[in-house]
């Protein structure tokens, strides 16, 4: 016994369009977008993109500059915990990490480094090294300062 499957097969659909007095049938052969869709699309996401990318770059900057805002303040103020402890401020910004002052020596937002920091040293010569700290970076802020002298 052999078994047979039969598929009905749809033929093209017919689309008659009436010109005057004439009538001309047309076969619908594919559906899909024209090319000139394809190019008003692709434009319009092309200008929406070009809109909103100098928006996303501002805001990157910003989120940097809320970041090294952040870690000067806590470099700051662990600075002074240390002066408070032990009389004298640090002789390096790796020795807050050593006596576990902060878990480590960030890194500048800017410069991606943990090397980069600028070392203000007090005014007294025998009260330890670290004053101050600024950043590494020689940009400027969207506020037109400098961050190195943050």
């Amino acid at each position: 016994m052999i078994f047979t499957l039969r598929v009905k097969v749809k033929p093209l659909t017919k689309l008659t369009i009436k010109t005057g007095e004439k009538q001309d049938s047309v076969l619908m052969r594919q559906k899909g977008y024209t090319l000139i869709e394809m190019m008003i699309v692709l434009s319009i996401m092309g200008i929406l993109a070009s809109m909103a990318m100098p928006n996303m770059q501002r805001s990157m900057v910003r989120a940097r500059e809320t970041s090294l805002r952040n870690t000067l303040f806590v470099f700051r103020d662990v600075i002074d915990q240390y002066y408070a402890d032990h009389g004298q401020y640090p002789d390096s910004v790796e020795e807050l990490a050593e006596m576990h002052y902060i878990r480590s020596v960030p890194k500048d937002p800017f410069t991606g480094s943990e090397t980069t920091w600028i070392i203000i040293p007090p005014d007294e010569e025998d009260a330890g090294n670290v004053y101050d700290v600024h950043s590494g970076s020689n940009l400027v802020s969207l506020g037109r300062t400098p961050y190195n002298e943050w």
